[in-house]
């Protein structure tokens, strides 16, 4: 499959994946979790899909979209990473682990950018609403519905732009970085992988109001270190 192709494809997922965070369906095919392992389904590669969403799912856990909450758009991070890390990954001849957590790694700050669209969808969909109530006010519910439908497509929109630019800026980052970073890379990945469990720990924690939460903490490490261990 062509590469163009490949990132077409996944920007369909990342349609579908983002409308499910929070405008429709929510069936949470928009977790990392789900979305990562369904765009490398779709490419070719379902472990490389699974490895990176389970690092994601991990840090994002305890951040969610709800109401007035914007957090970083870990869907699209999770669709475009797994995108850069199989594409780039065939280009560069670099598979498997490295080339995941380099594009986790250039992927993760860029997440920011769909806070801006979201809200930017957010402030449509609020006009939107005002044009719905007008219509309905007015008796023309064919208009109010078109209204609706307006606002899914704003979400989608938004959606589709935070992953053109995770991917664009990504591509750009990732062929300029992986000849300085992947060797450094390759030889961390271990302690690497291990640390993004261990901070998606913290970060769970930190969310949490627990009294115990040294010993919780303790064994959620050394139950990631014995899975670790056991592989």
């Amino acid at each position: 499959m062509p590469f163009a192709a490949e990132y077409i494809f996944a920007g369909g997922i990342s349609i579908l994946a983002g409308l499910d965070r929070t405008a429709a369906m929510q069936f949470m095919v928009s977790r990392p979790i789900v979305a990562a392992p369904a765009v490398g389904l779709v490419l070719g590669d379902p472990w490389i899909g699974l490895q990176g969403g389970i690092l994601i799912e991990l840090l994002w856990l305890g951040r969610l979209p709800v109401g007035s909450a914007i957090p970083p758009d870990d869907t699209q991070i999770a669709v475009g990473g797994t995108a850069l890390a199989i594409i780039m990954g065939r280009w560069t001849g670099i598979p498997g682990l490295p080339m995941i957590l380099l594009c986790l790694l250039v992927t993760m700050p860029l997440g920011k950018v769909g806070q801006v669209f979201d809200r930017l969808a957010r402030k449509g969909n609020g006009m939107l609403l005002e044009k719905a109530e007008n219509a309905v006010l007015r008796g023309r519910l064919s208009a109010a519905d078109h209204w609706h439908r307006l606002g899914i497509v704003l979400f989608a929109a938004a959606s589709l732009a935070t992953y053109l630019v995770i991917v664009s800026a990504g591509t750009v980052a990732v062929l300029h970085l992986t000849p300085y970073l992947m060797p450094l890379i390759s030889e961390a990945s271990p302690w690497v992988r291990l640390a993004f469990p261990l901070v998606g720990v913290a970060m769970i924690i930190s969310t949490i109001n627990l009294s115990r939460s040294i010993v919780l903490f303790g064994i959620s490490f050394l139950t990631v270190f014995l899975f670790l261990w056991c592989r």
